[in-house]
């Protein structure tokens, strides 16, 4: 018989898939990102060193959870990531499916001027 996962479970399998496969570099680190049910959280990530060299979210936004907040997130973490002058990362979905937020966020850092 095969194991009935939930959702979350099933996002879980994904994403260690993916993370055998995406590995971020000094050169080029990965962009990785987490969904909650209201909030949005981006970071990008050397793995070389393990070290966040730049992270945002919308805990502080009115309203945190939609569309256009997860675009200007990402286009709030483009800046801080060319203040640190990283110009080409690796996208991580985190096992998410590439539709609604983490489109939305993944399209605000490409105008931002990120390239992946």
């Amino acid at each position: 018989m095969i194991p009935k996962y939930h959702r979350n479970q099933e996002r879980q399998i994904r994403h260690r898939r993916v993370r055998a496969k995406v590995e971020g570099t000094a050169s080029r680190p990965r962009l990785s990102i987490f969904c909650s049910n209201r909030y949005l959280y981006a970071q990008i990530i050397n793995d070389e060193v393990g070290q966040t060299i730049a992270s945002v979210n919308d805990l502080g936004e009115k309203k945190s959870g939609t569309l256009l907040s997860a675009k200007t997130l990402g286009a709030a973490l483009a800046t801080k990531a060319k203040a640190k002058k990283v110009k080409e990362v690796v996208f991580d979905r985190g096992g998410y499916r590439y539709i609604g937020r983490v489109k939305a966020l993944a399209d605000g850092a490409r105008e931002g001027g990120l390239i992946f």
